[in-house]
């Protein structure tokens, strides 16, 4: 029985979605509203203003998330407290500013009674609400239609479709602004720098590989006491087989269990005889990420890449191993 009930709550939710975004395909007025909206989001964005996100109760919460969003994505934006502004907060309204006024019954009156002060200072309001027929809609710049044919909850009281609905609209808002203000990856990078999203998008190969001397390299005419005794003394799984400042190959722990086939040759081989030759590279200054993916993208997975500057000449070693750690 409560499984039944979990798979009609998201059958609800998600038809709410499905619904609004048919009514907003299927009807101009939807349509212009929807771009009156963005186009004063973003104007107050590029005149260096902001969105104010507002909202009570359960409406709250979905505003205070709309305006992380926003605020992520390059539309600076802050959650304020209705009962707050109405004691003191609304210093923080500006003449460039934008409110978006979250109230699914358009009628909640910290809300309404916040409207003659955003009036007077000229700052246009933008409604998400379910009642187009409420003060808040006959008062606000433009109204966003979010009705819901019925709330997920047994009862019809919770607010649970109407929040999914609102939410939703508000991750399509700050999206759109975010393509239209072309908002990049570097640009996400800024306002993430902590968390793996934001190492994803900020740690560069020199951040994590071991650069030369640490990482050992040896001469193409180095025997095999060499080579393992560096080997095991740096603990890389490889060596770089270097001829002064140029790159001529790599010796993995692959490449010394292959050698050790030719069992009588083993010890009198040299470097040369050993090394994989032209072996893949990575730059220094390419992101991370982008390292762990050439070596986890190939039919044999790369476990450690010589890393090299613009010119090509070696500076380090990258793991694998430090890529899977901090990522």
């Amino acid at each position: 029985m409560s499984f039944k009930e979990f798979c009609r709550v998201l059958r609800l939710e998600s038809e709410s979605i499905t619904r609004a975004l048919t009514r907003f395909e299927s009807t101009p007025e939807h349509q212009e509203r929807i771009q009156s909206a963005l186009t004063l989001l973003l104007e107050c964005s590029r005149t260096n203003g902001k969105v104010l996100v507002l909202g009570l109760g359960k409406s709250g919460k979905i505003a205070a998330k709309i305006a992380a969003t926003l605020s992520s994505t390059g539309t600076p934006a802050v959650y304020v407290h209705p009962t707050e502004a109405l004691h003191g907060d609304l210093g923080v309204v500006g003449p460039q500013d934008v409110v978006i006024a979250i109230s699914y019954t358009g009628n909640t009156e910290e809300i309404v009674s916040l409207l003659p002060v955003f009036k007077k200072r000229s700052v246009p309001v933008i409604a998400l609400t379910g009642n187009a027929s409420s003060k808040l809609a006959e008062r606000a710049r433009v109204v966003i239609d979010c009705s819901v044919a019925e709330e997920a909850c047994s009862h019809n009281l919770a607010p649970t479709s109407s929040t999914t609905l609102t939410l939703a609209i508000g991750d399509a808002l700050a999206i759109s602004l975010m393509k239209d203000s072309g908002f990049t990856a570097e640009d996400f990078a800024k306002n993430h720098p902590a968390g793996s999203l934001g190492r994803r998008l900020q740690l560069e190969v020199r951040d994590l590989m071991h650069p030369i001397p640490k990482a050992p390299s040896v001469s193409p005419e180095a025997g095999v006491d060499e080579i393992l005794a560096l080997s095991t003394e740096r603990k890389l799984g490889a060596v770089l087989v270097m001829d002064s400042q140029t790159l001529l190959g790599i010796i993995t722990d692959g490449d010394l269990r292959r050698a050790l086939r030719k069992k009588e040759q083993f010890f009198s081989m040299k470097a040369s005889e050993i090394m994989t030759s032209n072996p893949v590279t990575v730059r220094e200054n390419s992101l991370a990420y982008d390292a762990l993916r050439i070596m986890e993208e190939r039919e044999s997975q790369i476990s450690v890449l010589p890393v090299v500057n613009s010119s090509g000449i070696p500076m380090g070693l990258l793991r694998i191993h430090d890529l899977v750690q901090t990522f």
